[in-house]
């Protein structure tokens, strides 16, 4: 949303472009990638549609992103245009270099499982 612009406005996208690759490489804690479901339904009478995460992720691993991004927007007609300006792509290839997009490095923690007391 670019809450750290000094031009930032709840109600005005002053948000930049962002381009995430990789899309394929992501990993989930937990047991999420044996449960999480996805759902839609396609409009017509026992029309609900239903695609486990795994399935998803080999098929199109970049709706997977753009999901979760989605559900992170505010939910009013701004989120579209926000959204507009994700670009997501499986591989490392994208053809956006013309821009000169900046690298943002994020810290990769590993996955600790908690100890939970057996009584």
């Amino acid at each position: 949303m670019g809450k750290e612009n000094p031009r930032y406005t709840p109600f005005i996208d002053t948000g930049d472009h962002v381009i995430v690759i990789n899309a394929e490489k992501i990993r989930t804690t937990g047991m999420k990638s044996e449960q999480k479901l996805y759902q839609h339904y396609t409009g017509y009478p026992g029309g609900l549609r239903t695609e486990e995460y795994k399935k998803r992720m080999v098929r199109k691993p970049e709706a997977v992103i753009e999901a979760a991004v989605k559900r992170m927007l505010p939910k009013n007609k701004l989120a579209a245009h926000m959204l507009s300006k994700l670009n997501v792509y499986k591989g490392d290839k994208h053809p956006h270099q013309a821009q000169k997009p900046q690298d943002l490095k994020l810290e990769v923690r590993e996955y600790k499982p908690r100890k939970v007391a057996v009584s």
